[in-house]
């Protein structure tokens, strides 16, 4: 055997192995982790708290904003465009399942010059051309099928990718409602904090007047009424920063004019939750993830498949004469049709290496789902843990706001009747203001911890909360493979 024959050999070797490798199918299966029956801090349902879930905040503003926010969104519209493309890429990918054909028109002219006898002879011919051509690969393999399940897949991840950008949109602008109604409250309390401190300086520069008070007195009373207009200041600054973050998330210029009647919503405690293995196919950020391993493994598919034999057909219809009727004549038109089987045999082991680069790129697909699922589950634990501790701290900063008003009432008889010192008042005054303080960030936390909840669940958003085009995925994704 000579040196030319062995290289062959070796070569068709390689090629029949690369085959063997290719046939063997990949399995990839997104399986979350093991999850028991029930949350720990609430029992299991077999519902749960879904749909309207806006409407349990009793706030019809807060509807509204929902609803425009849903409409104007800058970041969600560039999710509806982005589902819109994959809708047509995925009608686009059933489209290399058939033969594509094509038609062509060419009309020029030649020209040759000749020496003949002596003589100079210049020859010009007109040149007219029709044809079809068309060209069909046979999906042997069903690698193009996993062509078209692919981008059904992606078109699938688009459609969850729009229902948590909807249910984030909608929780988003209830957080920053309810941030800004909890700016606005604070923003009063520091300004009854600015009244009570002038009151007192005035108080205690009156009883100055009259050898009652000394003049430190008036100093420390006056500089906790400077402190209260700085603190002012900030809490104006923080409304103003409050409403530009609303007005962004609304789709307006961010010009702080928005305004909310520093209301905080009532809460019942939290019922009972969907079980966490039911959760999974509620999230649509978890069915984005597991539709990602879907497309993953198509991918890989496809890398394998790209190792097997391809069969092409093509065929041409077409006619090349000087006249242009005659282009047009059937009987001047060539047929030709040619199948081509064609196989990989070597290619450095770029193939294999970008089979395996996908079957890697699934496995991390599916540790990614495994920690979306984990998640999923965690933030629900968190904000069922959350809301006990938070309806126990607004309890209790309720009392003691109760307490702290009674014992600055008490404080202020006494400091005039000159039974305390002006540190004690200024300090039953703190104590009085920073409850109610504590008391609006209590409420404020839990009705944030509760848009939180909803948002963990997956629970829906109605589709009458802002306008939705007309579902593009569904006729992609339903209709049968030709």
């Amino acid at each position: 055997m000579n040196k030319a024959s062995l290289l062959v050999g070796t070569i068709l070797v390689t090629g029949c192995s690369t085959i063997r490798d290719a046939t063997t199918p990949l399995e990839f299966d997104a399986v979350a982790p093991e999850a028991p029956e029930a949350w720990s801090g609430t029992p299991a349902s077999e519902t749960a708290e879904q749909g309207d879930w806006l409407s349990g905040f009793n706030d019809p503003v807060l509807i509204e904003l929902v609803t425009e926010a849903l409409a104007n969104n800058p970041t969600l519209d560039a999710q509806l465009a982005t589902r819109e493309a994959l809708f047509a890429d995925a009608r686009g990918a059933r489209g290399t399942l058939w033969p594509s054909i094509n038609g062509n028109f060419d009309a020029g002219a030649s020209r040759t010059v000749q020496i003949l006898a002596g003589e100079t002879v210049d020859f010009q011919n007109a040149i007219y051309g029709i044809g079809v051509s068309a060209a069909w690969e046979i999906d042997l393999w069903g690698r193009l099928r996993a062509g078209v399940r692919l981008a059904d897949s992606e078109l699938f991840i688009a459609e969850a990718d729009v229902a948590n950008a909807r249910l984030s949109t909608a929780a988003q602008t209830a957080l920053a409602w309810i941030n800004l109604n909890a700016a606005i409250a604070q923003e009063r309390v520091a300004e009854a904090t600015l009244e009570a401190r002038q009151r007192t300086t005035t108080l205690t520069e009156r009883r100055l007047a009259r050898g009652l008070s000394s003049a430190l007195d008036v100093r420390l009373s006056r500089t906790t009424t400077f402190q209260a207009e700085a603190s002012l200041a900030a809490s104006q600054q923080a409304t103003e920063n409050a409403a530009r973050a609303l007005e962004i998330l609304l789709g307006r210029y961010p010009s702080a004019e928005i305004q909310a009647p520093a209301r905080l919503p009532a809460l019942e405690p939290i019922g009972a939750a969907l079980n966490p293995t039911a959760l999974l196919s509620r999230r649509p950020d978890v069915a984005a993830a597991e539709g990602r391993v879907v497309s993953a493994g198509l991918r890989a598919e496809q890398a394998r498949m790209a190792l097997l034999p391809s069969l092409n057909i093509t065929a041409s219809y077409s006619s090349s004469q000087d006249r242009i009727d005659r282009a047009f004549d059937p009987e001047f038109f060539a047929q030709r049709a040619v199948a081509s089987l064609a196989a990989p045999l070597y290619a450095g082991g770029q193939l294999r290496a970008n089979r395996d680069a996908f079957i890697a790129r699934a496995e991390a697909a599916l540790a990614q789902y495994a920690s979306a699922a984990l998640t999923a589950w965690r933030e629900v634990e968190d904000a069922l843990a959350a809301d006990g501790y938070l309806e126990r701290q607004e309890t209790a900063q309720a009392l003691a706001l109760e307490e702290a008003v009674e014992a600055e009432a008490l404080a202020e008889r006494q400091y005039q009747n000159g039974l305390i010192s002006i540190f004690e008042l200024i300090d039953a005054q703190t104590r009085r203001l920073n409850a109610e303080a504590s008391l609006v960030t209590a409420r404020s936390q839990r009705a944030s911890n509760r848009i939180q909840y909803h948002l963990a669940l997956g629970g829906g958003v109605p589709a009458t909360y802002g306008g939705l085009p007309e579902d593009l995925a569904q006729a992609a994704i339903e209709s049968d493979l030709p």
